[in-house]
């Protein structure tokens, strides 16, 4: 089977464009410009316009500096990008020093940058960056001018609700980013997944597709060599006694060496070209060939029905899934693997199943989900000692296949006392016997 390796899928870091996050900024500045300018010529509140416009001027200013001195489109390193996103809360921070701090209603603003970090950046800066947007609202539950509002009727706010208004914030701070982080994560868990699963599928692909090339090479090299082995060996007839005898004699066993060699690799390929179909059991025999040599007896049973036996493609995307869920199985397996196969006319069902611990509760509900993975030390398996680790995607990625081709998996444990996990995979007879994987997937 093909490995999929552990550097390719670990979660890289993520970067966010400086164009993003100026587009942002931009917006944050035409709205707070908007609101002084509403606030202050609509409901003719007095507000301190020079501290705030001057304050706004200063995130203009650096903003058109980052667009002058660097490449909009390049994407900035996490601390950067914190960094500029920190600068978002100071600067809120500021504006509502002078128009009331808690008491104005867009102290709530503290939540974008926050939860931009969540959607885009490590969990640490993340942490970081909400830190310092509670320890602003708690400084602005003590320090700030007046709200604006009409002098003649001041609004007066009692301690205990902006004890609610800050105590909301930082709630909201910390429930959304969660929030935000979280699905995040699970989509980019699930989109690295899939990509894995891609390549996969391609590398089988190629793979089969080299098989039949060399199936197609050895047939058309055939000819030409046994016109070459021919005519060497009536030259070697011709020239028994002359001085190129023994050359000619060894172009003949070299070209009688070279059929020996082609004849090899279109037996070897004769069941691995990409278009050639074979029955079930065929099928199942070359997923657990591989998995022989481990100590584990897997035994293979094939129930005759009435029905023909189905035959399909060579479908890489079958093999491979079968051969996942068999290694695993061969994994966790304390002796035995059991594969048990049987038909009629509408439906084909394979079923793996091995003696060991079974899957646990926990996970049972969650198995074939992409990054969730426990596997048992080697030790345990028979292997050099150690704690076998992956990234979860084998399970994932066999059953993403398998669906793709008109499967429906399913996974269980044996009824107690047996114990053990079992897979089932059910095809309806049609789809596995389709000359090619069907394009949608079954959910």
């Amino acid at each position: 089977m093909i490995d999929v390796a552990v550097s390719e899928f670990r979660h890289p870091q993520r970067h966010v464009r400086l164009d993003t996050i100026l587009r942002l900024r931009w917006l944050a500045v035409l709205g707070q410009l908007a609101a002084i300018f509403i606030v202050a010529q609509g409901l003719e509140f007095d507000v301190p316009i020079i501290p705030c416009i001057s304050i706004i001027a200063l995130s203009a200013a650096l903003n058109l500096a980052l667009q002058t001195a660097v490449n909009p489109m390049r994407r900035l390193e996490p601390l950067h990008a914190a960094a500029l996103l920190a600068l978002n809360i100071l600067e809120l921070a500021g504006l509502l020093v002078f128009t009331g701090g808690l008491q104005n209603p867009f102290s709530f603003l503290f939540l974008a940058p926050v939860l931009i970090s969540a959607t885009a950046l490590p969990v640490r800066l993340t942490f970081a960056l909400g830190l310092l947007a509670v320890a602003c609202a708690s400084v602005l539950f003590f320090f700030h001018l007046p709200l604006p509002w009409d002098a003649d009727d001041p609004l007066v706010l009692p301690p205990i609700y902006l004890v609610g208004v800050w105590l909301s914030i930082v709630l909201a701070i910390g429930v959304t980013s969660l929030y935000s982080f979280q699905v995040t994560e699970e989509a980019r868990k699930l989109a690295n997944a899939l990509a894995a699963t891609e390549l996969v599928l391609t590398r089988e692909q190629h793979l089969t597709q080299l098989d039949g090339l060399a199936a197609a090479a050895a047939h058309e090299l055939g000819t030409p060599l046994s016109t070459i082995f021919l005519i060497s060996r009536e030259l070697e007839r011709t020239v028994k006694d002359g001085p190129l005898a023994a050359d000619v004699k060894t172009l003949r066993e070299q070209a009688q060496r070279c059929r020996d060699i082609l004849g090899k690799i279109t037996q070897l390929s004769s069941t691995g070209a990409p278009f050639d179909r074979m029955k079930l059991s065929e099928l199942i025999e070359e997923a657990v060939a591989p998995h022989r040599d481990f100590g584990i007896d897997i035994k293979v049973r094939i129930a005759v029905a009435a029905a023909a036996e189905p035959v399909g493609s060579r479908n890489p995307a079958i093999l491979y899934g079968l051969g996942n869920i068999l290694e695993n199985a061969v994994d966790f397996a304390h002796s035995a693997v059991e594969v048990n196969a049987w038909w009629n006319g509408d439906t084909v069902e394979i079923v793996i199943s091995d003696d060991g611990p079974g899957i646990p509760p926990d996970l049972l509900h969650r198995i074939g989900e992409p990054y969730l993975s426990r596997r048992r030390p080697q030790s345990e398996s028979g292997g050099d000692g150690g704690e076998r680790s992956g990234l979860g995607l084998g399970i994932f990625i066999a059953r993403t296949l398998l669906e793709r081709t008109g499967a429906k998996v399913s996974f269980a444990n044996r009824t107690f006392p047996e114990h053990g996990a079992v897979v089932q995979i059910a095809w309806p007879r049609r789809s596995l016997e389709a000359s090619e994987p069907l394009d949608e997937t079954t959910g």
